[in-house]
């Protein structure tokens, strides 16, 4: 795994770089004048190691299903409106970017965990760790235990690197502009088991406790305006990423935004639908919405 202090690429701006074994994120810089914003997309990586593919017992496309697929290009605009766009380069199977990196199963471990495990969650139980142990039928994946080496490389290589960035990221930006805004971008399956009625989007702000309000309204108008259904902290409030870096009475907001991948994609063959272009439009009015509120207020001409 990379060194953390130089463990990125730089993409295009309009476009992040595809994924490569020893980055663990991609990023796409402001154009023009930048906004404190920055847009995570932390399940859309694609890349899986070598060694991970030969310890699965189950098919590639099993784990692959478990992605945010495109999601970072649904927000491939944010450049165009200043902010930074942040994207996983790794599935999330190989280390879960939204997960407490002490989230984890010492079951899976030959040697012991490579880290102190938290207290078990229901997470954990099901096998949805910070190292997950199933995939998208909730089957395991893995035909031998791991072990700590592997463990700690994919946490200190990706999970350390990728939070260690947006950490110091986010506090620059607040310390420039007064503010800093981060919206962690996710995708979630569009039939979930006892769900029903699943809405269009799902904005997560843990309850009021990470994000202005005045921010996540103005966000769910935009997405009902363009006839779409939103749905507040149900099923989904925020995970670690909203509750690490949501601060709004220090300046700093964080909101989770997850859309219904029927709406652009088909999920079985994790390929993008006709819909896409259509979606992906809303999801710019979005971003031009979000970049106009962070801005600074304009200074008067001497």
């Amino acid at each position: 795994m990379p060194d953390s202090s130089t463990a990125f690429q730089l993409a295009p701006a309009d476009s992040p770089a595809p994924a490569v074994p020893d980055a663990p994120f991609t990023l796409a810089q402001p154009e023009g004048a930048p906004v404190p914003v920055v847009f995570a997309s932390p399940h859309s990586g694609s890349h899986y190691p070598e060694a991970m593919v030969e310890a699965l017992c189950v098919p590639l496309m099993d784990v692959r299903r478990t992605e945010d697929a495109y999601v970072d290009e649904l927000f491939a605009a944010a450049p165009r409106h200043g902010a930074l766009l942040l994207a996983a380069a790794y599935g999330r199977s190989v280390v879960d970017l939204n997960r407490d990196p002490h989230e984890l199963d010492p079951s899976m471990f030959a040697d012991g965990p490579p880290r102190a495990c938290a207290q078990p969650t229901p997470r954990v139980e099901a096998g949805l760790g910070c190292l997950p142990r199933v995939g998208a039928r909730g089957e395991g994946i893995y035909g031998r235990l791991l072990s700590r080496e592997e463990g700690e490389q994919r946490l200190s290589g990706i999970h350390d690197a990728y939070h260690g960035f947006l950490s110091e990221e986010l506090e620059r930006l607040r310390t420039e502009f007064g503010r800093a805004i981060l919206v962690d971008c996710h995708s979630m399956p569009s039939v979930q088991p006892g769900r029903r009625n699943l809405a269009d989007i799902v904005l997560g702000d843990r309850f009021g406790a990470s994000c202005e309000p005045r921010l996540i309204t103005r966000v769910e108008r935009i997405f009902r305006n363009h006839g779409l259904s939103v749905a507040r902290n149900a099923p989904y409030a925020g995970g670690y990423t909203t509750r690490r870096y949501g601060r709004p009475k220090r300046g700093l907001s964080a909101l989770q935004i997850e859309i219904n991948r029927g709406l652009y994609m088909d999920e079985h063959q994790i390929a993008r639908s006709a819909d896409f272009p259509a979606l992906r439009r809303v999801i710019d009015a979005v971003i031009a919405d979000i970049a106009d509120f962070s801005a600074p207020p304009l200074k008067p001409n001497p």
